[in-house]
């Protein structure tokens, strides 16, 4: 048994996500934090700030460096981030000077928050890919059905007759503007040492700064430790995207329910009625969106950051951020499959 639904042992039959589940693992995010500590001991040697040695012994074992998980969850427990016992881990194993040298000028929030945005970066190559490939799923029956009839509905009413092409126009329409939103997303270095401000690096900070960004191909933009619009932004995307394909589950779920106007492939079984195939995808979609919906007033609650950073606040982040991805994963996936299971659409 688990608490998330998106990893549970049956649950995750119709709610499961390997693919973008595999980029918030254990094992993704302490990669993504090596690969930052790597990049700031290169960044900084290049400054002049170390030595290329140090960087080169450093990147080295960051490479492959597997750190005892049961000391990082305990440390953990005491100090709320795992930075700091992971910093002494790989002190341990670089040793020498070299090991003085690592995480200089750094932070835990930087090398998590850019952990994240390294692997967000990831997700929402996915997403597109996903976005693109439902967006043709529709194409596919507009060439197939688009010409047909379908009643249109207001308010629950019928009201006058529209095709194919108008109801499947308004499910496609705003996938496209979403990929084009994911493309263009800019994913922020976070890299400001103790309170924002770079102050051990002095007037090296800028250069040290810009040549991370590149090397980590995230953008270097003004310093956002306190201030979270990069997270609320990519929270808002996640949920736009749920909520657009719960429009389409459940317009599904009611032209099936009416009768005549579709008919679905692959539908799911009764226990107590046999001849039923239920439009299990269709309802999924729509509880995914809804569930998204409530994880932005969460989102919207963690972007009040006190001073120059909040514990309280960025824990709630770690809370909500992964599940509204996963949500997003697994709705693209259905609405996919869904699509590809419509074998009549409209009336002759």
């Amino acid at each position: 048994m688990t608490v998330s639904v998106f990893e549970h042992p049956f649950l995750a039959g119709l709610l499961g996500d390997e693919e973008i589940g595999a980029h918030f693992t254990v094992e993704a995010d302490i990669a993504a934090m090596l690969t930052f500590e790597a990049a700031v001991a290169r960044a900084e040697a290049g400054a002049g700030l170390l030595s290329q040695a140090d960087a080169a012994r450093i990147a080295e074992v960051c490479s492959g460096f597997r750190p005892d998980v049961a000391s990082l969850r305990k440390a953990v427990g005491t100090d709320g981030v795992v930075i700091p016992d992971l910093v002494k881990q790989l002190r341990e194993a670089i040793g020498g000077d070299a090991a003085k040298s690592l995480h200089l000028g750094a932070t835990s929030q930087d090398a998590i928050d850019t952990s994240l945005m390294l692997r967000l970066k990831k997700v929402f190559y996915i997403l597109a890919g996903r976005l693109f490939t439902v967006a043709k799923s529709l194409e596919k029956l507009d060439a197939q059905f688009g010409s047909r009839a379908l009643m249109g509905r207001t308010r629950m009413q019928a009201a006058i007759p529209i095709t194919v092409s108008d109801r499947l126009a308004s499910w496609k329409t705003p996938l496209v503007e979403y990929s084009e939103r994911l493309m263009q997303q800019r994913f922020p270095l976070q890299f400001g040492g103790a309170a924002g401000t770079l102050d051990k690096l002095g007037d090296k900070a800028a250069p040290v700064r810009s040549a991370l960004a590149a090397e980590l191909g995230l953008s270097d933009q003004s310093q956002w430790q306190s201030q979270r619009l990069p997270i609320a932004d990519i929270a808002h995307i996640f949920s736009l995207i749920t909520g657009s394909l719960g429009k389409f589950g459940q317009d599904i779920a009611l032209l099936a329910q009416a009768g005549g106007e579709i008919k679905l492939q692959g539908g799911g079984g009764s226990s107590a009625m046999a001849h039923k195939q239920n439009p299990v995808a269709a309802e999924t979609l729509v509880a995914l969106a809804r569930f998204n919906a409530t994880q932005i007033a969460g989102i919207q609650q963690s972007m009040v950051h006190e001073q120059e950073r909040s514990g309280a606040a960025w824990t709630l982040e770690w809370m909500i951020l992964p599940q509204m991805a996963m949500a997003a994963g697994v709705s693209l996936k259905l609405a996919a499959q869904l699509a590809d299971n419509i074998v009549k659409l409209g009336t002759e």
